[in-house]
């Protein structure tokens, strides 16, 4: 069966146009709607064409017709068919499936990255200026965008069905998925994990802006701090500059360039230097001990919010050299500040 592609096109556009169908408002959601119309498709051939034969075959062999039951001899070329085309169909989903998969959950190396931390029944979104949002997200269009999400209670899912965006947000564990809008608007943000009583209430919306209209939007919405600045206050008032300082007789290891570089630990293994590897770092350093320095390193479970391990780890990741860490203890030195984020939005 071969529909032409004019027809296809009219066809996904009347779906979307009769409300059936979230529109296709990122990049990705045209390769989603493709894999899923395909497998509908297939579906529905399969469902006339069993059907068709279930029909026929009662008609043709009723018991009127035939009331003495006969054998009927196999045939290899007829099973060899309806194995053989169900399982190339198999195949080729699973490829598409899994092709678009790496596409979805592989972002850009140039992609804007955004926090969202869940809660219960909340969404909040942290931009790297010092932007925050309760139940909304503001993004440029034709940029992409990363979400590195993480939850602070129970389990959720962060649902954009017009850019055909869902992932689970984990306690403990950071998740990403990433997108890129194409048409300027306001879409809805759901959450699509029961997390309780008021789960139906975790909603939000998503603002996709023109470039022009978000440079706008960051300069209005600013706190006056970035994510950094405030996780360069937390580093001095928490005292971690006395040990990470860079220099030769430190007691703990030199951040500056370290994320994104290959760690050697104490154990012999090595790892890769990330967001996740930095928080499990700050709330277990027993696990993650260095090359060449004792674990001696207290933990901070239970001590830094997520919101603060956040700002923290946007901190080390801005470190390029020793100097910024000792501008930090002259930070600390200077302006005592409580172990909690500054410019917060309070929920």
């Amino acid at each position: 069966m071969h529909i032409s592609p004019v027809l296809w096109q009219f066809l996904v556009k009347w779906l979307h146009a009769s409300a059936l169908f979230p529109s296709e408002a990122s990049t990705i959601a045209p390769y989603t709607d493709a894999l899923y119309f395909f497998l509908l498709l297939i579906t529905l051939i399969g469902v006339v064409l069993v059907g068709a034969l279930v029909f026929g075959f009662s008609i043709r062999y009723r018991a009127a017709r035939n009331p003495v039951a006969t054998q009927v001899e196999g045939s290899t070329l007829l099973e060899a068919t309806w194995t053989i085309i169900p399982l190339a169909l198999f195949l080729v989903t699973f490829v598409w499936g899994a092709l678009l998969y790496f596409r979805i959950y592989t972002p850009p190396t140039n992609s804007m990255n955004i926090y969202i931390v869940g809660k219960q029944w909340m969404w909040k979104a942290e931009h790297p200026g010092g932007q925050h949002e309760i139940n909304a997200l503001h993004v440029p269009i034709g940029r992409p965008v990363q979400l590195t999400m993480i939850s602070q209670d129970v389990f959720h899912s962060f649902s954009i069905p017009d850019f055909r965006v869902k992932r689970e947000v984990i306690p403990g564990r950071y998740s990403t998925v990433w997108f890129e809008a194409t048409d300027a608007g306001t879409y809805h943000i759901f959450c699509t994990q029961y997390c309780g009583t008021a789960h139906s209430a975790m909603i939000g919306d998503i603002v996709a802006m023109s470039p022009e209209d978000y440079e706008s939007w960051t300069k209005q919405s600013t706190s006056g701090m970035s994510l950094a600045q405030n996780g360069e206050r937390l580093f001095a008032s928490m005292g971690c500059n006395s040990c990470h300082s860079g220099n030769a007789a430190a007691r703990g290891p030199n951040l500056a360039g370290v994320y994104g570089s290959k760690l050697q630990l104490a154990n012999g293994s090595q790892v890769l230097v990330n967001d996740a590897y930095l928080r499990d770092a700050i709330l277990n350093p027993s696990q993650h001990v260095t090359a060449g320095y004792a674990p001696i390193m207290p933990t901070y479970q239970g001590q830094v919010s997520e919101d603060g391990l956040i700002d923290l780890v946007e901190y080390i990741k801005t470190l390029d050299n020793n100097y910024r860490v000792q501008q930090t203890l002259t930070t600390s030195q200077s302006d005592k500040v409580a172990p909690t984020t500054p410019g917060m939005v309070k929920p």
